[in-house]
């Protein structure tokens, strides 16, 4: 939600509360006086003051802290305890602009019985603002998430329309299909397992892509089958090493989550006559999935890596959309080798 929205709520609930109270006091003050004016108006200012500045406490005691770290992680005993401490604070700082404002001769300071009304009073119309607080925030905090998903699933779409310019393109097929040409004459029945392979990338790229979620063994598959694919248009398959450790499971992962940075590498990398030019380590772990990737490519060259088309500002965010606060990239340059490491975190 946008903070000029945020701060209109509460300008709002604010000026509603302060008409109220200039209703009230003016209706009281007429009954007793029978005129308004001006002054009397004016003379009821204090008064205000003592019922709007112990309720500010308590509103945003509950707005800021109390939410975040108590009513969000579902606290409820310790929301109750500290919370009536905030209104016991409001209670307290209300008796204090009584005493500033009316004099020490009031009956609330001579009386304990008028004392602990007064008190009581403040303590529950301050609870009653906590309340309001928790309410608006938990509101505010729920309009916030379901935008979130909405700009998530905004984000999914146009990173798959991305992902198919990228990856299904005219170059990548097209050399593709020209190499499993040559191998039907040469090779039918390698030609074959080639064009499953090929078939299967293009019905991942298709279907899987649309879930929020796929099967780490799905993903590994497909690397996999992309990888051999890249292969056959070299001589030396040897230029690309995979190595993946650990089981996937039943582990889950975002479709497509390391593949810009794998297309990134086969696009700027150097000579593929050269064995090991592009390097991918996946590691499964208990906690964490770390995927690692990295390709040389000659110093003098003039490039900008930028995996796949996809743009750097989009790939983070979609990270940041899919794993909030559950990934770490990090990214070198120098000496001739491009590294990527992408750490996904369980919890």
């Amino acid at each position: 939600m946008k903070k000029a929205f945020v701060m209109l709520i509460h300008f709002g609930y604010w000026l509603i509360y302060l008409l109220l109270l200039s209703v009230i006091f003016t209706i009281g003050n007429m009954q007793i006086r029978r005129t308004a004016t001006f002054a009397n108006f004016l003379s009821l200012f204090p008064l205000i003051i003592l019922c709007v500045v112990p309720n500010l406490i308590s509103f945003y005691s509950f707005y800021f802290f109390l939410f975040g770290r108590f009513l969000s992680r579902r606290k409820i005993l310790s929301l109750i305890i500290f919370g009536a401490l905030f209104c016991l604070l409001s209670a307290f700082s209300g008796g204090l602009l009584s005493l500033v404002f009316f004099g020490f001769q009031q009956a609330i300071f001579h009386d304990a019985r008028e004392f602990f009304v007064l008190t009581t009073s403040l303590f529950l119309i301050a609870a009653i603002h906590g309340a309001v607080a928790l309410v608006i925030r938990g509101f505010i905090s729920w309009y916030t998430e379901i935008k979130l998903k909405e700009e998530l699933t905004q984000k999914s779409f146009e990173l798959a329309l991305a992902l198919i310019k990228s990856q299904i393109n005219p170059h990548f097929l097209f050399n593709t299909i020209n190499n499993i040409d040559v191998l039907i004459a040469k090779n039918p029945t390698l030609a074959s397992a080639y064009l499953n392979k090929l078939s299967g990338i293009l019905r991942y790229m298709v279907y899987e892509t649309k879930n929020e979620k796929i099967s780490l063994a799905a993903e590994l598959d497909y690397i996999e089958k992309y990888l051999e694919l890249q292969k056959i248009r070299t001589t030396n398959p040897d230029y690309v090493n995979l190595n993946i450790t650990g089981a996937p499971n039943n582990l889950t992962v975002a479709p497509m989550i390391f593949f810009p940075f794998i297309e990134n590498a086969f696009k700027h990398t150097e000579n593929k006559k050269n064995s090991n030019s592009i390097r991918i380590n996946i590691s499964i772990e208990k906690d964490k999935l770390v995927f690692e990737c990295e390709n040389s490519y000659q110093t003098n060259e003039s490039r900008k890596q930028d995996f796949g088309g996809l743009g750097n500002a989009l790939i983070k965010k979609r990270l940041m959309l899919t794993y909030p606060d559950k990934h770490a990239l990090e990214i070198a340059d120098g000496e001739g080798i491009y590294k990527v490491k992408l750490t996904l975190y369980e919890n």
